[in-house]
């Protein structure tokens, strides 16, 4: 990806003309304002996908989707994921097993998948905590199967632990760097990323990307930290007090670099 000269550490607030926000593009956005009001041009630009495992990769947990009574989900990838194997594998899942979803949204995306029935399906507001008490009454009788990631799902599996839980975590899709390689010699005034994975997909695509004058957006704690390990430079960061979104945070500099 292409970079302008060297800067100081010192914000200069240099006028920004464009900017590529890595994420995909929605069909309705608050950056989409931004863009007409401060006449910029705005990208975007999925710097991480996920993928399925293969179903010769998960056979090799020796274990089938069936020998469990009761499915955890965490997120639509999880639930897409888990019936794409079972299809793949010709397992039909029995008409007993029980759903423990994170969300609401997430037992809805289920309706996709299964015929839907309150009895089986249990839903909690946001945190695996919330299913404390579906946990309670059926951890005793049931063979918990955890659909995850590359990146595992820590605080299910603390929790799943704590409560004595009888689980088995099983990677069925994973989160990895998208290819870039078109961006190779497009210059933004700034980059803004919402997850340590759109930083380790930069340099996964870009090993020799210097910062120099392109400004750097960054949402969250964890975000934060990839990006100062690497040796870069914050220009704009959301959340911080009075400045709960990245758009008011980008918003905010553009005051002052555009004015």
């Amino acid at each position: 990806m292409a970079t302008s000269s060297t800067t100081s550490h010192k914000e200069s607030y240099n006028k920004i003309k464009t900017i590529l926000i890595s994420q995909p593009k929605p069909e309705r956005s608050v950056y989409f304002d931004l863009e007409k009001k401060w006449n910029i041009k705005i990208d975007w630009r999925p710097f991480i996908h996920v993928e399925g495992v293969t179903e010769k990769e998960f056979r090799r947990n020796r274990v089938r989707p069936d020998e469990f009574s009761a499915i955890i989900f965490t997120s639509k990838n999880a639930i897409e994921h888990f019936f794409r194997l079972c299809q793949e594998m010709r397992v039909q899942m029995s008409q007993s097993t029980k759903y423990f979803c994170l969300t609401e949204t997430i037992a809805n995306y289920l309706q996709k998948f299964i015929v839907y029935r309150k009895r089986k399906v249990f839903v909690g507001q946001r945190k695996i905590v919330d299913l404390a008490a579906s946990f309670q009454k059926h951890k005793e009788n049931e063979k918990f199967l955890l659909p995850c990631s590359n990146l595992g799902a820590k605080d299910v599996v603390e929790y799943l632990n704590e409560i004595e839980c009888d689980f088995q975590e099983l990677m069925m899709y994973k989160t990895v760097s998208s290819d870039l390689s078109d961006l190779k010699d497009i210059t933004y005034d700034c980059l803004v990323f919402f997850s340590p994975l759109g930083i380790t997909s930069l340099y996964d695509n870009f090993p020799d990307f210097k910062q120099n004058k392109t400004r750097l957006a960054i949402y969250g704690n964890s975000t934060s930290k990839a990006v100062l390990d690497h040796g870069l430079t914050i220009n704009i960061k959301a959340p911080t007090e009075g400045v709960p979104s990245m758009s008011m945070a980008i918003e905010k500099y553009l005051e002052k670099s555009n004015k």
